[in-house]
């Protein structure tokens, strides 16, 4: 089998050799792309990120919608809680477009290190509040192990 290596084709054992008609040649165009985790890393740091919104607005309303967490981590003090979801949120959404390249300021190397710091905080969350709301919790836990899976298997140069 032979390669496309900066225009010439290399065959396995490093020589040099012509690329035959219908032999196996990558070309220069599937360098630039992204692998699949990558993306899916950040595809759940912004929907996460965005339903983090949603939950904190509802938790700064006082909302009759909400579970009991009277024996959570800030008891009833449901404005604690509002601030811990917009704060989760924003690093959910900073690591997500750090990810994907959409902000220039921001490099790759940064979005996955505030996705790991955001998966460690929602993983330690999610067993925080294991007793209370034991499927969410599940959840979170599994969103956010899939993540740092995502993360981990994700060398340097295959990102953007």
């Amino acid at each position: 089998m032979r390669n496309s290596f900066a225009g010439r084709c290399i065959t396995d054992l490093g020589t040099s050799g012509g690329c035959g008609k219908g032999s196996l040649v990558a070309t220069n165009a599937s360098a630039g792309k992204r692998s699949g985790w990558l993306t899916f890393a950040a595809i759940v740091l912004f929907s996460v990120g965005f339903l983090r919104i949603v939950s904190g607005i509802s938790y700064f309303k006082n909302s009759a919608a909400i579970n009991d967490l009277t024996h959570g981590a800030f008891h009833s003090q449901l404005w604690a809680w509002g601030v811990w979801d917009i704060c989760v949120a924003a690093l959910a959404i900073v690591a997500g477009l750090a990810l994907v390249g959409g902000a220039d300021f921001l490099s790759v190397g940064f979005g996955k290190t505030v996705a790991y710091i955001w998966a460690i905080l929602v993983i330690v969350q999610g067993f925080m509040l294991i007793g209370q709301a034991s499927w969410y919790s599940a959840g979170m836990i599994a969103l956010a192990a899939l993540v740092l899976y995502g993360l981990a298997f994700e060398t340097v140069d295959e990102g953007v």
